[in-house]
């Protein structure tokens, strides 16, 4: 009994104290087996290893630090247990799980196949607000422009990129073009394709090194405002008369003519720009080809808004001036006013010590024009004017149009090198293989110099008016520069249009919440030129007012086609064509669909006609108007059911000192020039009848709803609410706006 006890007591304490049995004797096997689960409702048998190495008893003595002794519904581990102990031991929760068992469990769970558990039918749970990350709008980036030039390395080109050398080969292996090492040479035109495919603009730089530089002709500009007479100074230098041939007497085009001088026996090109307010953008793209503007003003009419237009785009183009004081044989000629003026807007004459030349001339007479000549060679002599003659041509588009017959035609001027018949050019996002080259007089030339005017075809469209002329080695790469160009065109043009919706949205909203009413005017413009139709598309959009948005829909060369029709009916747009010609065809099915089409020569009628047009789409804005006024003379009571004067009714007798008295307006009482009350009309009645309105001088009793307070002397006034439309104001120098 003794040993029993002590085995008894020993095997708890080991079990108490978590130990390890490293070896149990088959006596001490006999007796665990024999004591400890005497009072187990179900026999189970226990056979310990010899050798339990790295089992503990923990969980057993956890247990029998609370319990004296032993359970017999334990969650213990079983060695060689019958079937229905292996059954309760599988429902066991709190089990032990061997790493067999775990290693099953996380196949099944993991398998292909494996059953889903349906959640529980529970209410959605609102997730907390994420903010969405804000993204980078592609007009915030800053256009980066570097500088390209010919011979160019790859690892020069990848410096003023910020692009790593790796993508710039990919890029050249995409257009197919090879570059073995990253210190090869590339050409001009391969560096501008890689940078628009990564989205960079870029800036060629022409060396002069090695190249036959000699003096070329001066390029003169000249400009002033309308109608002070720079076309008829032309005509009298050239000996012609191209002023009368003009629409209207101004000019409305940019035209370029070589001018011999008969005194020197030298040749100067002049551009002549238009004055009206309308074509500021030609006149910037004439200061900027130019070396010399000639500023003409008017000795009559002085300085005027765009000569200090013209002034500006000078100085901004950093180009010399000769002021020409033009129609010095007027009676009401000035020039010293003239002169006085242009000293007060910064232009330093040689009058007063300064370094413009000032000349007075006249048109009609061809006085000072010796004079004027002299002045300009004796600047272009101070420029010292020389220019690149040999190798490839730098040109500059200064118009373009759409001829029936030779298709897109462009008036280009020669910068440097020289422009030959044959070679293939790249004008902005067109291309094409030189044709012809003519000069202005229309005579067919192989080549033109710099300082040279000429007009070329075989473009496969039409350029933009102030692009620059890029001659390309071959037909494969100027096809290759020109998509790429104009996908770079599309893309910017996508960017512009939607920041142009978004800002219009925004706008739309605003005045929606306000309480304004904007309506939209659509217009297609067609043109017999590409700088007209442009210039005459920023005029229209400047008609915009905060009742009617001027939308153009667009804006083309050449005459009114089928297409525009059907383009007007589908967007509900009016057509505008400037010194186009319509046919009876196209004039008929403009009947038939119903669209408006204006054709006018002279931007004036152009710009008043649309400006009506405008005032007539306007919705207006409502306002109360004062009708007319009348003034109380007596008044009349007329007691109620009670017999009270609180019950009873006061009619004014009024007469109408102006304008009219309605029934159906908004009545306003002033008392010592104070409002006192306003409402509406309840009776208004003359010699007992009822009547709808009172005209000035009569007499009549007028009811005022809810006000029985009148007064000898009250004036009464008839409100009502007028449509208060737009007006198409237009000023003396041209400028044209909608006041609303």
């Amino acid at each position: 009994m003794a040993s029993r006890h002590l085995g008894k007591k020993g095997i708890q304490a080991s079990f108490r104290v978590g130990l390890v049995l490293p070896r149990v004797v088959a006596s001490t096997e006999r007796q665990i087996s024999s004591t400890i689960f005497k009072r187990a409702s179900e026999s189970v048998c226990f056979s310990f290893a010899r050798y339990v190495n790295g089992f503990g008893f923990s969980s057993l003595s956890n247990w029998s630090r609370s319990h004296e002794s032993f359970p017999t519904d334990t969650s213990i581990r079983y060695f060689h247990a019958s079937r229905e102990t292996l059954a309760r031991r599988k429902e066991d929760a709190d089990r032990l799980v061997s790493h067999r068992e775990r290693k099953k469990q996380t196949v099944k769970t993991k398998g292909k196949f494996s059953k889903r558990e349906k959640k529980p039918d529970m209410p959605p749970v609102e997730a907390p607000y994420v903010p969405p990350r804000l993204k980078r709008l592609a007009k915030g980036l800053p256009e980066k422009t570097v500088d390209i030039f010919e011979g160019m390395t790859l690892l020069e080109l990848s410096r003023r990129t910020g692009e790593s050398v790796a993508v710039l080969q990919s890029i050249l292996i995409n257009v197919g073009e090879t570059v073995s090492s990253e210190f090869d040479t590339i050409s001009v035109d391969v560096a501008e394709l890689l940078a628009m495919e990564i989205g960079i603009n870029v800036r060629r730089q022409h060396s002069t090194e090695g190249s036959e530089i000699l003096p070329r002709p001066p390029v003169v500009t000249v400009m002033g405002h309308v109608d002070h007479g720079k076309t008829s100074l032309l005509d009298a230098l050239r000996n012609t008369s191209v002023a009368a041939r003009e629409a209207g007497g101004i000019t409305q085009h940019v035209g370029a003519f070589v001018v011999g001088m008969p005194d020197s026996g030298t040749s100067i090109t002049f551009l002549d720009t238009p004055g009206h307010a309308a074509f500021s953008e030609m006149r910037a793209r004439g200061a900027a080809v130019t070396d010399i503007v000639v500023l003409v003003v008017a000795a009559d009419d002085g300085v005027m808004p765009q000569t200090l237009e013209a002034i500006k785009h000078a100085r901004s183009a950093n180009v010399p001036i000769v002021v020409a004081i033009n129609k010095c044989d007027k009676p009401g000629a000035d020039p010293e006013k003239v002169k006085y003026q242009l000293t007060s807007e910064g232009i330093e004459l040689e009058d007063i010590g300064g370094n413009v030349q000032a000349v007075e001339v006249s048109a009609m007479k061809s006085t000072g024009l010796d004079k004027l000549e002299e002045a300009l060679l004796l600047q272009a002599v101070d420029m010292d004017l020389k220019a690149r003659v040999d190798g490839p041509a730098q040109a500059y588009v200064v118009e373009a149009r759409l001829d029936k017959g030779r298709g897109p035609l462009a008036t280009i001027i020669v910068k440097a090198g020289t422009l030959v018949r044959g070679q293939h050019v790249v004008i902005g996002s067109q291309w094409g293989r030189l044709r012809a080259i003519r000069d202005m007089i229309g005579k067919t030339t192989d080549r033109a110099t710099p300082a040279m005017p000429v007009e070329i075809e075989g473009l496969k469209g039409l350029p933009m008016a102030g692009d620059d002329v890029i001659v390309v080695e071959s037909e494969e790469r100027a096809r290759m520069l020109s998509e790429g160009r104009k996908r770079k065109y599309e893309k910017d043009r996508l960017l512009k249009a939607e920041e142009a919706r978004t800002e219009e949205a925004a706008r739309t909203e605003t005045e929606s919440e306000e309480g304004f009413v904007r309506v939209e005017l659509p217009i297609v413009v067609k043109s017999d030129v590409q700088g007209t139709a442009q210039a005459v598309a920023d005029a229209l959009k400047t008609l915009n007012s905060p009742q009617v948005f001027v939308n153009i829909v667009h804006s083309g060369v050449g005459a009114i086609s089928h297409s525009d029709l059907d383009l007007a009916q589908a967007c509900g747009a009016c057509i505008v064509g400037f010194n186009v010609k319509g046919g009876s065809c196209a004039n008929l099915s403009a009947a038939q669909a119903s669209v408006k089409v204006f054709h006018h020569r002279v931007i004036y009628h152009l710009l008043e006609d649309i400006g009506n047009l405008i005032v007539e789409k306007a919705p207006g804005v409502s306002e109360m108007e004062v009708a007319g006024e009348a003034e109380v003379l007596s008044i009349f009571k007329i007691l109620g059911k009670r017999r009270t004067e609180d019950d009873g009714v006061s009619i004014a007798g009024c007469k109408v000192m102006d304008g009219r008295v309605c029934r159906s307006g908004l009545m306003r009482l002033l008392r010592s020039g104070e409002v006192v009350f306003e409402g509406p009309c309840a009776s208004l009645k003359r010699e007992k009848q009822d009547v709808d309105q009172v005209g000035k001088g009569n007499e009549c009793g007028l009811v005022m709803g809810e006000w029985n307070d009148f007064r000898v002397g009250d004036v009464i006034q008839c409100m009502e609410p007028v449509i208060r439309k737009p007006k198409f104001i237009s000023s003396e120098s041209g400028a044209v706006r909608i006041e609303c």
